[in-house]
């Protein structure tokens, strides 16, 4: 769309360029951390709001960092697959683009410094470290992006960080259950990563981007995908009921199964622009699994 028919629009130029899409992936961890902290007594609203806002914030501003980094590095010429990009359809100029990006980190570290006031250095360094590879993802010298090794970054931090974190600032110790956990939505967002580099895939071949799906082929990303879902509806469900029997009842996450299992086989067979909507469709089951979940933990007790 040509820039001079978004004039009067640029909200939504913003909004589309921070990706909705994969916010799931940063609300997921603290939904589940606060529940966790809920069922301990440990709930602290303020706490389980400046961790959600400042893990929306972050994601935000990686998308924008990624807008910006993909620009300069010619990543997004050509016919792109996926949403179209701010910064290389000419919507808002590189010099906006990184402002912006400046502009939404800075702000994740207003509900931030908060909770480095409720939690101290543990927290301090986890936030640090989530600004950093926000800004490292796609920038730097050694963007971890681009050399393929994001997937681990992604399934830590998104992970069993952000939601022993989450659970952390609110109790002030950590919950083995509530670290475990982690690794179901770290899964999810590694396997929201597999599709989208899948998607990517001969973009990325072309300009040089060491994505897994670059580096392994197109059957690694989808064999990724797979074992990512699956594990995380049901390997990480079936240890944390090995921690405690008297969690049994959230076994019966292991219905989102289903579903997964017809997302699985969508993304082995289809190529092309429809993984936009597989996906979005993983987003979307992310956010179910942490609520599904999380009702269960609540009525397990």
């Amino acid at each position: 769309m040509p820039m001079t028919q978004q004039k009067g629009l640029s909200w939504k130029i913003w909004l589309l360029a921070a990706r909705p899409r994969t916010l799931p992936a940063a609300a997921a961890p603290v939904i589940l951390g606060t529940v966790f902290a809920w069922k301990e007594d440990s709930f602290h609203f303020l706490s389980a709001l400046a961790a959600l806002a400042g893990a929306l914030l972050i994601q935000i501003g990686a998308n924008y960092a990624n807008d910006y980094y993909d620009c300069l590095k010619g990543a997004d010429e050509g016919e792109r697959l996926g949403p179209v990009r701010a910064t290389q359809a000419g919507w808002v100029t590189p010099g906006q683009m990184l402002f912006a990006t400046a502009c939404v980190l800075v702000s994740a570290a207003i509900p931030g410094l908060y909770l480095v006031w409720r939690g101290g250095i543990p927290i301090l360094v986890i936030g640090l470290l989530s600004l950093l590879f926000a800004v490292l993802y796609t920038g730097g010298p050694w963007p971890l992006g681009y050399l393929g090794i994001a997937d681990l970054f992604v399934l830590v931090f998104f992970g069993p960080v952000a939601t022993g974190g989450t659970f952390y600032v609110q109790a002030h110790f950590l919950s083995i259950p509530a670290v475990l956990i982690g690794f179901s939505t770290g899964l999810l967002s590694v396997a929201i990563l597999s599709v989208n580099n899948l998607r990517d895939y001969a973009q990325d071949l072309k300009s040089g981007k060491k994505t897994p799906a670059v580096r392994f082929g197109k059957t690694f990303a989808k064999w990724e995908y797979a074992v990512s879902l699956y594990l995380a509806l049901a390997g990480v469900p079936l240890l944390l009921v090995w921690h405690d029997p008297t969690v049994v009842l959230c076994l019966a996450v292991l219905l989102l199964c289903v579903p997964g299992h017809c997302l699985i086989k969508r993304v082995w067979v289809q190529e092309g622009a429809i993984l936009n909507q597989r996906l979005a469709d993983t987003g979307k089951l992310l956010l179910a699994f942490s609520i599904f979940f999380s009702a269960l933990w609540i009525w397990s007790f």
